[in-house]
């Protein structure tokens, strides 16, 4: 099984063939001139929204720390947003879509959810409770086992589902 930092390297491989033949055939579509001005036009939108983005990452981060809201959220959307950016700064026209498509508000909610979910996975329960707030969770309702005079749990007819919270020690 390949290790994850080779999966990365061929995918960056990939990345690099196919922007330099979307590149070829752009060129061959609108001419070198054009071609150089759009890919330069997507690195200055880039530039902008990478400074607006942290920009206004930063201020809801505060805006969350003053509050005494969980920043996680804000952190999740300053990430897209500055992920966006550089997607757009980066010369390419693969990139700059991908990097469009994330601008667009329903694409933004579904990747700030999988962002969260990631980090929410890969942090301890407690950590991830305080970055992004309460946790759902998916409760199954399942058989209630309760104790038998013989000492071993049994299933009962109860399926009550139990409320509460969770607690990590």
């Amino acid at each position: 099984m390949p290790r994850q930092g080779s999966l990365v390297g061929i995918a960056v491989l990939l990345t690099v063939v196919v922007e330099v033949a979307l590149f070829v055939l752009v060129v061959h579509w609108l001419g070198i001139g054009t071609t150089i001005l759009l890919v330069l036009a997507t690195s200055l939108l880039g530039a902008w929204l990478l400074r607006t983005s942290g920009l206004r990452a930063w201020r809801g981060l505060r805006a969350a720390g003053m509050a005494g809201r969980p920043p996680g959220p804000e952190v999740s959307r300053g990430l897209l947003g500055l992920l966006s950016g550089l997607l757009l700064v980066l010369p390419g026209f693969l990139t700059d879509l991908v990097g469009v498509v994330l601008l667009a508000p329903p694409v933004r909610r579904i990747a700030g959810r999988t962002v969260q979910r990631v980090a929410e996975r890969r942090m301890p329960s407690g950590l991830a409770g305080d970055v992004f707030g309460p946790r759902r969770v998916r409760v199954r309702r399942g058989p209630v086992y309760q104790p038998t005079p013989g000492g071993s749990p049994a299933p009962s007819g109860d399926t009550t589902p139990i409320e509460g919270e969770i607690v990590d020690h």
